[in-house]
């Protein structure tokens, strides 16, 4: 009779993970996070919110702006989707410190923050292009390859 290792799906494991070091050198998701966090002017987005004195507080619009733009070089655009990556994939949750926000609050932030979008996705792209990081192909503001 044939012999196989012990599994038991009931065990337990830690696995410490520090979502910084997720976040590689040399990587489209350092860079992207880099570019967002040092070269994009993000001014437009916080005079979008009225929450000085009262109201919960929001997220911060660059987790936001990383997490979209991360799915949409990925090809992700539904909401849903992409706050199950956020929930799901190292790299989305290193991006968003682990913030899984969700799917209703990403969508909002696409539709009123759009024309916000748009440049610093545009800017974002060309950064790439310069440092090689994004191939030949001509992306959409979805994400989308254009043909």
């Amino acid at each position: 009779m044939a012999r196989f290792k012990h599994y038991d799906y009931n065990q337990t494991k830690m696995i410490p993970l520090r979502f910084a070091d997720q976040i590689q050198p040399g990587t489209f998701e350092h860079t992207l996070n880099h570019v967002v966090d040092n070269d994009l002017d993000l001014s437009i987005f916080e005079q979008r919110y009225r929450n000085d004195t009262n109201g919960a507080p929001a997220y911060d619009p660059a987790i936001l702006l990383k997490i979209v733009l991360f799915a949409y070089s990925r090809g992700i655009t539904s909401s849903r989707c992409i706050a199950q990556a956020c929930r799901e994939n190292v790299l989305f949750m290193a991006l968003s410190a682990d913030s899984e926000p969700h799917h209703s609050t990403i969508a909002d932030f696409v539709t009123r923050m759009d024309e916000g979008i748009a440049p610093l996705f545009t800017h974002v792209l060309m950064v790439f292009n310069q440092m090689g990081l994004i191939g030949r192909e001509m992306f959409t503001k979805s994400g989308r390859p254009k043909h």
